[in-house]
C-alpha cells in the first residue's frame, strides 16, 4: 500500500512538472512527438536561446566557426550564474561537458541534452546534485551533417523519421579528427575543451554491430592508457557506481559491443575498443578529463534510446555531485605527475589471455539460409532471448614506450604542427639565437600506409626508426618544446614518430620520405669504385650484402644505391625526421 501510494505520489509530482513545463513553453519536439522525431538544428538553437532568454542560470553563445561557416553553439548551465571558466575553477567547480551530434544521424544526445538542460532550470531535485558543477554542451558538434537531412542514411537505425548525416560538410568523418584538426569545427571544439578543461566528458551516439536487449552500452577510456589513480578509480568504482545507478532506473548497461561480421558476442566475448587519440574520449585522456562514450543501441525505438541516454547523462550528474571534489584533487595529481613523467607508453596491445566476465543480454544467434543470396546470413532471434556471462576483454599491455627527452626542437618551417601544439595548451618557446645543438635525430626506417585515404589521409602505420646522434644547426625563432609539462602526454604522442596517431602517422612530415637528389649511374659507377677502394669499412660492408642477397647482387642499381646513401653525397634531410630530440646538459637559449 505503501509503494503503491509513493507511486501515485510520483505519477502526480511527474505530471505536475510537464504540465508546467507546457505551460512555460518548454515542451521539446520530441516530448510532443512522443518521441518519434529529433529537433532539426534551427529548433534546437531556438530552443536554447528560448531557455537562455526565460533562466538566468543558462547562457547560449556562439563560439568560432565550422566548415560550413555557421558558429559552433555551447549551451552552459551554472546556479550561480557565473559563466566564466576562470572563475568557475577558482571557486572549484566541477566542469561536466557533454558533446552531441558528432554524427548528427544518431541525435540522441540531441533531444536527451535539451530536456536535461532544461530540467537543471526548473527540477529543484536536479539543482540539487548541480551545485558544485557547471555544465557544458555542445548541441550540434557536425553542423554541416546536421542541415544534410534526410531518412535514409541510416539503413538500420529505428527512427527517428528524419536525421542528419554522418560526414561534416567536408564529408570528413569528425569523430577521427581529433589529432589531426582537419576541420574548423574541430578547431573550435579544442578551443572550448583547453579553455574549460572538463572533468568529466560525455559525447553521445548511437551503434551498429550486434542485435541484444540492451539499450545503452559506453566506451570508457581505456583505463590502462588513462592510468594511475585516475585508471584504477574509473575501472574500480566509477564504472560500477554508474551501472549500479542505472540498474536501479532499470537499464542494464555493458560496455560497448565491439563485435561485425559473423563474430557474435554470445560465442566470441567482446573486446574493449581501443580508443586511439584520434577519437575523442582517446584525445581527454591525454588531458587526463575522464572520457565516455554512449552508444545506445540502433534497433531499439528512438525515444526509448533518448530516455536512456537522459538517464545514463543524470547518473553521471550524481556521480560527479557525489565525487568532483576527489576526480579534482586525482586529475591534479595525475597533471602533476605527468610533469615529471620520464617515459611514455605509446604503443598497446590487448592481452588475450586477461578478461573480466560479464551479463550480456542478446538473442539467440543462428545462421540461416538467405532468401535471395544463395548464401547463409547471421539472424538474432528475437522470440529466443539469452542471459549469459561472457568475456570482456579489458586489459591493455604496453607494446612501446619511449624515454621523454627534454625537449624536442622543431624547425620553424613546420609552423602548421606549432599551431597544433599551441591551440591544445603547449607552452612552446623559440631560440634566441641561431645555435648549434647536440641532438637525437631519428630516421624512419620502415613504415606501412593505407592503401586507400582514410579521412583524406594515406596513414601510416608500423612505423620503425633508428636513432643517430647529431649536431644539427637551428636558427633563431626555432621553436623548443621542454617536456615538463601537463601536456606531456599529448606532446610525446604527437610529436613521436611511432606513435598510433602522431602528426607522422597523419602525413604532416610526408616531405621528409620523398628524395630530392639522386645519381646517374654512368657517372656514378667511377666516384662509387674511389669510394669503396678509400673505405675499408664500406667495402666490407658492400661485400657482406652482395654475399647475402642474390638479388642485391644481380642490380647494378641496387649496388650503385647502397653505396650513394652510405656516401656523404646523399642528403641527410632524406627520411630525416624534422622533430630533434635534445638530451643535453647545456640550457638552450630560448627566449
Amino acid at each position: 500500500m505503501k509503494n503503491n501510494y509513493l507511486l501515485l505520489l510520483l505519477l502526480c509530482l511527474f505530471g505536475q512538472i510537464a504540465v508546467a513545463q507546457n505551460r512555460l513553453g518548454l515542451i521539446t519536439k520530441f516530448e510532443q512527438t512522443k518521441g518519434t522525431e529529433t529537433v532539426t538544428y534551427e529548433e534546437g538553437i531556438a530552443y536554447l536561446q528560448k531557455l537562455a532568454t526565460r533562466f538566468a542560470t543558462i547562457k547560449l553563445q556562439s563560439i568560432g566557426t565550422t566548415d560550413i561557416g555557421k558558429p559552433l553553439h555551447l549551451a552552459i548551465f551554472s546556479l550561480d550564474k557565473d559563466f566564466r571558466p576562470e572563475s568557475l575553477k577558482r571557486k572549484g567547480r566541477n566542469v561536466f561537458m557533454i558533446n552531441n551530434a558528432i554524427h548528427p544521424g544518431e541525435p540522441d544526445g540531441v533531444d536527451a541534452s535539451l530536456m536535461l538542460f532544461r530540467d537543471f532550470a526548473t527540477q529543484p531535485k536536479l539543482q540539487a546534485m548541480a551545485k558544485n558543477t557547471v555544465f557544458i554542451m555542445i548541441p550540434f558538434f557536425n553542423v554541416g551533417g546536421a542541415l544534410n537531412r534526410s531518412s535514409y542514411s541510416r539503413v538500420n537505425q529505428n527512427g527517428p523519421k528524419r536525421y542528419g548525416f554522418r560526414g561534416n560538410s567536408r564529408n570528413l568523418n569528425l569523430n577521427r579528427d581529433f589529432i589531426k584538426l582537419d576541420a574548423k569545427n574541430t578547431h573550435t571544439f579544442v578551443q572550448i575543451f583547453q579553455r574549460w578543461n572538463p572533468d568529466l566528458y560525455i559525447e553521445n551516439h548511437v551503434s551498429n554491430g550486434a542485435d541484444y536487449q540492451h539499450v545503452l552500452t559506453y566506451l570508457a577510456t581505456q583505463a590502462d592508457k588513462l592510468g594511475g589513480v585516475l585508471g584504477s578509480y574509473l575501472r574500480k568504482q566509477m564504472i560500477p557506481d554508474l551501472k549500479k545507478t542505472m540498474k536501479a532506473n532499470n537499464w542494464d548497461i555493458i560496455p560497448y559491443v565491439n563485435v561485425y561480421g559473423n563474430r557474435t558476442p554470445n560465442q566470441f566475448g567482446i573486446p574493449q575498443f581501443f580508443d586511439s587519440p584520434r577519437y575523442s574520449s582517446g584525445y581527454t585522456t591525454l588531458f587526463h578529463s575522464v572520457g565516455f562514450i554512449n552508444e545506445t543501441h540502433m534497433l531499439k525505438p528512438f525515444k526509448q534510446r533518448v530516455n536512456a541516454t537522459y538517464d545514463f547523462m543524470v547518473s553521471m550528474v550524481k556521480h560527479l555531485h557525489e565525487n568532483g571534489a576527489r576526480i579534482k584533487i586525482m586529475r591534479a595529481a595525475t597533471a602533476s605527475k605527468v610533469a615529471q613523467q620520464k617515459s611514455f607508453t605509446i604503443g598497446w596491445q590487448r592481452d588475450k589471455t586477461k578478461f573480466d566476465k560479464i551479463t550480456f543480454k542478446g538473442y539467440t544467434p543462428q545462421m540461416i539460409p538467405s532468401k535471395f543470396t544463395g548464401q547463409k546470413r547471421l539472424f538474432y532471434d528475437r522470440s529466443k532471448p539469452v542471459t549469459q556471462q561472457i568475456k570482456y576483454y579489458n586489459v591493455f599491455n604496453p607494446t612501446l614506450t619511449v624515454k621523454a627527452p627534454k625537449a624536442y626542437i622543431i624547425s620553424q618551417a613546420w609552423n602548421d604542427v606549432v599551431t597544433l601544439l599551441k591551440k591544445n595548451g603547449v607552452v612552446v618557446k623559440q631560440l634566441a639565437t641561431d645555435q648549434q645543438v647536440k641532438v637525437d635525430a631519428y630516421y624512419i626506417t620502415d613504415y606501412k600506409s593505407f592503401p586507400q585515404p582514410f579521412e583524406g589521409h594515406y596513414v601510416h602505420y608500423n612505423t620503425k626508426v633508428k636513432v643517430k646522434q647529431q649536431t644539427v644547426r637551428f636558427y633563431k625563432n626555432d621553436y623548443v618544446v621542454f617536456v615538463n609539462q601537463s601536456s606531456n602526454r599529448y606532446i610525446i604522442e604527437t610529436l613521436e614518430p611511432q606513435a598510433t596517431d602522431s602528426f607522422f602517422s597523419w602525413n604532416f612530415f610526408d616531405t621528409i620520405l620523398q628524395q630530392k637528389e639522386g645519381f646517374s649511374s654512368y657517372v656514378f659507377e667511377d666516384i662509387a669504385e674511389k669510394l669503396l677502394k678509400d673505405n675499408a669499412d664500406l667495402l666490407k660492408r658492400f661485400e657482406t650484402k652482395r654475399k647475402e642477397s642474390k638479388t642485391f647482387r644481380e642490380s647494378a642499381y641496387q649496388q650503385l644505391n647502397f653505396i650513394y646513401q652510405n656516401s656523404l653525397y646523399y642528403e641527410k634531410e632524406h627520411m630525416r625526421y624534422p622533430v630533434f630530440r635534445f638530451e643535453g646538459t647545456k640550457n638552450l637559449e630560448v627566449k
